[in-house]
């Protein structure tokens, strides 16, 4: 198989094989099979935005084309499809596995594929009556502490952008990818440069792939907490579920969400290690979909899929400031996993056809600014932060807002201007200097401006800040043994994905639980080796 890359194609133009062809000067017919690999908008240049393409042919006398010296952007195919470990593996009691979000499930997928029959619990409910408890809370109904944004299936991801970008490179990412096409995704996430499934058609990808790993003999369990682990000389051989059912098992990967903050603090009364991680707070910041569209596209804007947008900033006290999670055409959603705790996130369906752009604006935040050493500082730290938007907003959990000039100035907004709130259930005018703290007001009020030099608009003095961004990411990490999997103290103990802070986003938080599956199953083969 050979690859063609930076095939060029009008934005106008789908004919991706005459191009192929006309690139390389073959005629179509002796392409026999042609798959895209990526697709990417250029759009530096304003006069002349177009879209770059690679992708993998079959193709007759491949070894000739190869040769031609003259072809410069043509190469033997990179693409190697995922396979599961050939091991023989066979586990005396079902592998365990914590939480439903993405390194769950796609664990989940690869022991139920194995023959492995897992157990999977989430403390959550199934996506649909969880969308109903979330749908019902953003219209002014009660707040679900175990069914909202945070917790059920698919974890915080199925109310998010469906936003499939990452930065690793490894087959898994495609193995991820394929599965969600074939659990229903659109095909377009198999080699877009900026996939996304969008919400809404994110909670049936979700459903279908439950249903898969149940086919195969896997069990997913809703509204099954994780309350307990039992440890005997130094290897787990039970969890407790709900305070009342122990479950024997010698593996147990422990998946969790950022946001399961009852459950680390078990785990570590259980001495299970866990140590401090930095992580980022702020705002997610509102623009109108339009002057973002034409501050990237000028001019062909309308033409063009709505634009999305990455910045980073380092302030004068070298603190990191960056965009995250951006939403094209997208909402500001309530995302609160506690009682009397504030927490917004940002949400687009996949038409991303809402008049507002929104995204996290972040600052990073370091150990040192926890006030504790305690693994569980960053965490507490996060809740004085939300417990504050949370007074902000009137006890009812109305966000507080603010206008970004008003922001600048310290002075509560008395109106919005041309940028209208998107958030349910309402929001609260408010000053969010006296919510966030001061190293994270100053570095947001230096950043926005020179972000503002490189995407013009970005300081409109009608940009909307809403309060408060706390959980991009998980303030501790569950360490593990790089060579094992296992927890650096308990054997058996498998931590995954974004919860345990080694993971990112959908994509990367998947392929971390296929590859803590992957030592589950190695683990266990090597036990059987060595009797």
């Amino acid at each position: 198989m050979i690859r063609v890359s930076n095939i060029k194609l009008n934005v106008n133009d789908s004919d991706i094989k005459k191009a192929v062809c006309k690139n390389i000067k073959i005629s179509e017919k002796s392409i026999k099979e042609l798959y895209i690999r990526r697709k990417s908008l250029d759009a530096r240049k304003k006069d002349d935005i177009h879209y770059l393409y690679t992708v993998d042919i079959v193709a007759d006398d491949e070894k000739k084309i190869l040769n031609n010296k003259k072809l410069k952007n043509v190469s033997i195919s990179s693409y190697k499809k995922y396979s599961i470990p050939d091991y023989d593996t066979e586990l005396k009691y079902r592998p365990v596995i914590v939480g439903f979000g993405p390194a769950g499930m796609f664990a989940g997928l690869v022991l139920a594929e194995k023959g492995l029959k897992p157990i999977i619990l989430e403390r959550g409910k199934a996506v649909d009556e969880r969308t109903a408890d979330v749908e019902n809370f953003w219209n002014g109904g009660k707040f679900n502490p175990e069914s909202n944004v945070q917790f059920g299936e698919g974890g915080a991801g199925t109310f998010s952008d469906g936003k499939l970008t990452t930065r690793i490179k490894d087959n898994r990412c495609s193995y991820v990818t394929e599965s969600f096409v074939a659990a229903g995704a659109p095909e377009e996430i198999l080699y877009d440069a900026k996939p996304h499934i969008g919400t809404d058609k994110l909670k049936g990808v979700v459903k279908n792939i439950r249903e898969k790993i149940i086919e195969l003999g896997g069990e997913v369990r809703f509204e099954s907490r994780l309350t307990d682990i039992i440890v005997e000389n130094g290897a787990v051989s039970a969890v407790e579920i709900n305070n009342a059912e122990k479950l024997s098992t010698e593996n147990v990967i422990i998946a969790l969400g950022h946001s399961a903050r009852d459950t680390f603090k078990m785990l570590y009364e259980n001495n299970v290690f866990l140590e401090q991680k930095p992580f980022a707070a702020g705002v997610r910041i509102e623009h109108k979909q339009s002057d973002i569209n034409y501050a990237q596209y000028g001019d062909k804007a309308e033409s063009l899929p709505a634009a999305d947008y990455m910045l980073t900033y380092t302030t004068k006290k070298g603190r990191g400031v960056y965009s995250f999670c951006m939403c094209p055409g997208g909402y500001v959603v309530a995302a609160a996993s506690e009682e009397c705790r504030l927490v917004v996130n940002g949400m687009s369906e996949y038409a991303r056809d809402s008049e507002n752009a929104n995204s996290a604006l972040l600052v990073q935040v370091y150990p040192e600014d926890f006030g504790s050493d305690s693994p569980l500082a960053g965490i507490e730290f996060q809740r004085r932060i939300e417990e504050k938007a949370f007074e902000a907003g009137k006890r009812n959990y109305y966000a507080p807002v603010q206008r970004y000039e008003d922001f600048a100035k310290g002075q509560i907004t008395k109106a919005e201007g041309v940028v209208k709130h998107t958030y349910r259930p309402n929001t609260v005018f408010a000053d969010l200097n006296n919510v966030l703290p001061d190293f994270i007001c100053e570095a947001l009020k230096e950043a926005i401006p020179n972000m503002g030099k490189r995407l013009k608009g970005f300081d409109n003095p009608d940009a909307l800040l809403t309060g408060v961004e706390t959980r991009s990411s998980s303030p501790v990490r569950i360490t593990r043994n790089a060579e094992t999997g296992y927890s650096v103290n308990i054997k058996g103990i498998y931590p995954a994905g974004e919860g345990a802070g080694y993971a990112g986003g959908i994509v990367s938080a998947a392929v971390d639980g296929i590859r803590q599956a992957e030592k589950l199953i190695e683990n266990n083969r090597k036990q059987e080796e060595k009797i």
